[in-house]
């Protein structure tokens, strides 16, 4: 896709599915039409410059990285604003977090997230849509043009692999 007006045309018909994607990891409508809006940006400079083999895939991608990484800021932004409060019921709770307890689940985020990482892409997918996203399996199943069953073996899958790395001493 090289031309202004067909990467255009091909985007719109597949914004709503886009923009329902990213719904479902961000969890934000409204956030979810900023993704894509961006993605669309990011998109169209990319197909101004080569011509993309799979630009389907290659706009979901970007979809989804912006996805992620807003639901991070958001996060850390909620972090932010919660943190006296948290820290002021903490002080007064006799099972207040310790700096171990703090490290301990630090470092199983990071494995999970490495373990996701590691993953195949359609797996990958299928693991956040249902368990960052919410998700239904049918919904997973659509979406990656694949059966509900083969959708529940890509989330079970992708978790076990989660749980074996967070077992790995």
């Amino acid at each position: 896709m090289r031309r202004h007006d067909e990467t255009l045309t091909f985007f719109m018909a597949h914004r709503p599915n886009l923009v329902s994607y990213a719904s479902g990891i961000i969890g934000s409508r409204a956030q979810a039409e900023d993704v894509v809006q961006e993605a669309w940006l990011r998109f169209d400079d990319a197909s101004r410059l080569r011509l993309l083999e799979e630009p389907l895939g290659y706009l979901y991608r970007i979809v989804r990285n912006l996805a992620l990484d807003g639901r991070r800021r958001l996060a850390r932004e909620v972090r932010g604003r919660e943190s006296y409060a948290m820290l002021a019921a903490e002080a007064d709770s006799p099972d207040r977090a310790t700096p171990e307890r703090e490290a301990l689940h630090k470092d199983e985020l990071r494995i999970v997230m490495a373990a996701i990482a590691e993953l195949p892409e359609r797996t990958q997918i299928a693991v956040e849509m249902h368990r960052f996203g919410g998700c239904k399996l049918r919904e997973i199943a659509d979406h990656l043009g694949i059966s509900v069953t083969l959708a529940h073996s890509l989330v079970a899958d992708g978790i076990e692999h989660c749980r074996r790395r967070l077992r790995r001493p």
